[in-house]
C-alpha cells in the first residue's frame, strides 16, 4: 500500500480537500485504484452534533456515518463509496484507546499519547486503507490522507507525531507528503510573498515531516523565481505546484496534470504509471461549465444561508444537474426567517428583498435542517411554489414543511404542525420516529442508505429514476410524516409515491397536478456525481427550464457549446438521435434510454 499525505499551512480554508480529491483523480487516471481518509483533530466522535455554521454541512455515508464534508468531495471526485471509518477524529481514537484500557489491553502500562494514541492512529490508517471503496475486490493501490486543520495547531500534534512515525513504519518509497500552503500577493507591491510558506514548512519539518511536493495557493500562477526561492529555502527540489484561482474546481485536476504533479508523486512512491493520465471527461466538463451562459435561478430557502458550505452537497447537486442540462446556475440565497410575517415588522427591507428573490426564481429548493427557526418561512415558500406552479423540491425538512403547509392550506387544519416544533399540536402531521432516542443526540437518527419503493411508475419521480421499482438513498432524520394521516392527505390530492419496505414510512411525496412539486425524506444530494446528477435535482432544473416533459420523455438535453455524441446507448442498443427538437434538444424515436446517459456530451 502506498500513502499520500496532504497537510495545510499558514491559514485554514486553502482547499486541502479539493486538492486531495484532485490528486486522487490524477492517480486514478494513471491506472491506480485510490481510497481516501480524512483526519479531523476535533474531540467530537463525529460531525453529527456540530452546527453547520461551525464546520459546514454534515455529509452522510451509506453506512450511516456522519462525517466531514471533505468526504463528500472524495466521493464526488473519485466516484467511490466510503465508510464512517474513513473519517478519523480525535474523539474516535481516544474512545478506542480508553475502551482498550478499560478492557485491560494495556494492563500494567501507563497509557500515554506516545506510544498508545500514536499507535492507535497508525493502526486505524493501515486497517481502513485496505477497505475496498470502488466496488472491486481487494485493497486500493494508493490511500490519500488529508490532515485537517493547520500545521502548528495544538490539537493536530498527536496526529503529526503519528504520521511522522508512520512514514518510517511504511518505509521509503511508500509515503509521499504534499503540503498545501499560501503564497499571498500584497496589493501594495504586487509581489508574491514566500515567507509564510517558508515558516509553515519549517514548522512541519520541526515536527518530523518533510514535504515531497509543495502545492502553493495563490491568486495567480507562481513566477519562476518564486518557485526557485521556495525550492531553495524549503528544501523541496523541483516539485513546486501552483494552485491558482480558477473558474470552477473541476480545473484543479487539470492544473495538477499540466504541472506534472503525478510524475512527482509516482517518483516519491516508486511507482511507474501504467498509462499517461487522460482527463478528457474532466477537461470537457470544466470547459463546458465555463462556457454556460443561459441562466437558471434557484431560490435556496434555508436556515444557514450565511455560510454556503452548510449546503455544499446541495449546491454541488444543483451544479451537476445544471451543467448536464446546459444551464448556468444562479443560486439566490433566501433566509427563511426573512419570509415570515414577523420580519415584515422587524426588518421590512430584508422581508421585501427575500420575497423579491423568491418570486424571481425559476425554481424553489428547501433543504434539510433542524430546529424551529425559519420553519414558518419555509412553509410560506412551499405555499408560494404550490399555488403559483413554481417547480419545488423539498429535502428532508423541506418535504415535511410541504406536508404541513398542505395540511393547513388544503385540509384546513390551521394548527397542523410537526411535534418537533409543537409537541402539543392537535394535528401532528409530522411525528417523532418511535425508534429514535430523546436522551442521546449523537448517532441516534435514522441514518444511511435505506430503500424506497415506488408505488407507481407513472409519477415524475419514478420516471426520473429510470422507471425503477425501488431506489437506495441516504437518510438523516428523527421525524417522519404521520402514517395515520396518509389516507386523508391522499384523498385531498397529495400523493405519497415512495415508501419504505413496510409501507408505513413516507419517502417521496408529489403533487400530481403541479409542474414539479416533489418532497423527499432522504437526501438525494449525497449521491450526486459530476456527469451523473441526482435524478430529483435533474428534474428540478429541467422543470425550472420548462424541459421536464422532454427529459422524462426520454430526450437528453444538449447543452450549448457541447458536441453531441453521434450514438447513445438506449435499452442496451446503440441509437442515433432521431430529430432535433426546439432549443437544441435531441429526441429519440422510441424507447427509454438507460439511467445515467442523459447528457454526457464529450
Amino acid at each position: 500500500m502506498k500513502y499520500v499525505l496532504v497537510t495545510g499551512g499558514v491559514v485554514s480554508g486553502l482547499g486541502k480537500g479539493v486538492t486531495a480529491s484532485s490528486i486522487g483523480v490524477l492517480l486514478k487516471a494513471c491506472g491506480l485504484r485510490v481510497t481516501s481518509i480524512k483526519i479531523d483533530p476535533y474531540i467530537n466522535t463525529d460531525a453529527g452534533t456540530m452546527s453547520p455554521f461551525e464546520h459546514g454541512e454534515v455529509f452522510v455515508l451509506d453506512d450511516g456515518g456522519e462525517v466531514d464534508l471533505d468526504l463528500g468531495n472524495y466521493e464526488r471526485f473519485l466516484d467511490i463509496t466510503l465508510t464512517k471509518d474513513n473519517n478519523i477524529t480525535t474523539g474516535k481514537i481516544y474512545q478506542q484507546v480508553i475502551n482498550r484500557e478499560r478492557r485491560g489491553d494495556y494492563l500494567g502500562k501507563t497509557v500515554q499519547v506516545v506510544p498508545h494514541i500514536t499507535d492507535a492512529i497508525q493502526e486505524w490508517i493501515e486497517r481502513v486503507a485496505r477497505i475496498p471503496v470502488d466496488g472491486k475486490e481487494g485493497p486500493a493501490d494508493v490511500c490519500v490522507i488529508e490532515l485537517g486543520g493547520t500545521i502548528g495547531d495544538i490539537e493536530s500534534m498527536p496526529f503529526i507525531e503519528a504520521l511522522g512515525q508512520f512514514s518510517y513504519r511504511v518505509g521509503p518509497g511508500n509515503f509521499c507528503l504534499i503540503h498545501v500552503s499560501l503564497v499571498p500577493v500584497l496589493n501594495v507591491v504586487g509581489e508574491q510573498k514566500t515567507k509564510p510558506t517558508q515558516h509553515s514548512v519549517r514548522e512541519l519539518r520541526g515536527q518530523g515531516l518533510t514535504p515531497n511536493i509543495l502545492a502553493c495557493r495563490s491568486t495567480t500562477a507562481l513566477d519562476e523565481n518564486v518557485k526557485a526561492k521556495l525550492s531553495q529555502f524549503c528544501h523541496v527540489p523541483e516539485n513546486i505546484v501552483t494552485l491558482y484561482d480558477v473558474p470552477n474546481i473541476w480545473h484543479i485536476p487539470l492544473l495538477l496534470k499540466d504541472q506534472k504533479a503525478h510524475e512527482g508523486i509516482l517518483k516519491a512512491l516508486n511507482l511507474s504509471s501504467t498509462k499517461e493520465p487522460s482527463l478528457r471527461e474532466w477537461t470537457a466538463r470544466a470547459t463546458r461549465c465555463d462556457l454556460l451562459h443561459e441562466p437558471v435561478r434557484i431560490a435556496m430557502v434555508g436556515k444557514y444561508t450565511g455560510l454556503s458550505d452548510s449546503y455544499l452537497s446541495v449546491l454541488k447537486a444543483l451544479l451537476h444537474a445544471s451543467v448536464e442540462l446546459g444551464k448556468k446556475l444562479i443560486v439566490d440565497w433566501v433566509p427563511a426567517c426573512d419570509l415570515e410575517d414577523s420580519s415584515a415588522k422587524e426588518n421590512p427591507n430584508a422581508y421585501k428583498a427575500a420575497w423579491k428573490l423568491l418570486k424571481g426564481a425559476d425554481g424553489v429548493l428547501v433543504p434539510g435542517g433542524f430546529g424551529d427557526r425559519g420553519v414558518q418561512g419555509k412553509i410560506l415558500a412551499a405555499k408560494y411554489a404550490r399555488e403559483n406552479k413554481v417547480p419545488y423540491l423539498g429535502i428532508c425538512l423541506g418535504m415535511q414543511t410541504a406536508v404541513i403547509e398542505y395540511a393547513r392550506s388544503v385540509l384546513g387544519l390551521r394548527d397542523a404542525n410537526s411535534t418537533e416544533f409543537d409537541a402539543n399540536t392537535k394535528n401532528p402531521c409530522v411525528i417523532f420516529m418511535p425508534e429514535g432516542s430523546k436522551t442521546h443526540m449523537g448517532g441516534t437518527m435514522r441514518l444511511g442508505s435505506r430503500r424506497t419503493h415506488f408505488q407507481s411508475k407513472e409519477c415524475k419521480s419514478a420516471k426520473l429514476y429510470g422507471n425503477k421499482s425501488f431506489i437506495d438513498e441516504r437518510h438523516r432524520h428523527r421525524y417522519e410524516v404521520n402514517p395515520d394521516m396518509i389516507a386523508t392527505f391522499e384523498n385531498a390530492g397529495l400523493s405519497f409515491i415512495g415508501k419504505d419496505e413496510t409501507g408505513r414510512r413516507m419517502e417521496i411525496v408529489e403533487l400530481p397536478n403541479h409542474p414539479y412539486y416533489i418532497g423527499a425524506q432522504f437526501h438525494p444530494e449525497f449521491k450526486s456525481r459530476p456527469g451523473k446528477p441526482s435524478a430529483l435535482f435533474l428534474g428540478l432544473i429541467a422543470a425550472a427550464c420548462r424541459q421536464l416533459d422532454t427529459l422524462i420523455g426520454n430526450a437528453p438535453i444538449k447543452p450549448p457549446n457541447g458536441v453531441a455524441s453521434k450514438k447513445v446507448r438506449q435499452n442496451g442498443k446503440t441509437k442515433k438521435p432521431a430529430k432535433i427538437l426546439s432549443g437544441g434538444v435531441y429526441g429519440y424515436s422510441n424507447g427509454v434510454h438507460d439511467e445515467g446517459t442523459y447528457c454526457l456530451w464529450l
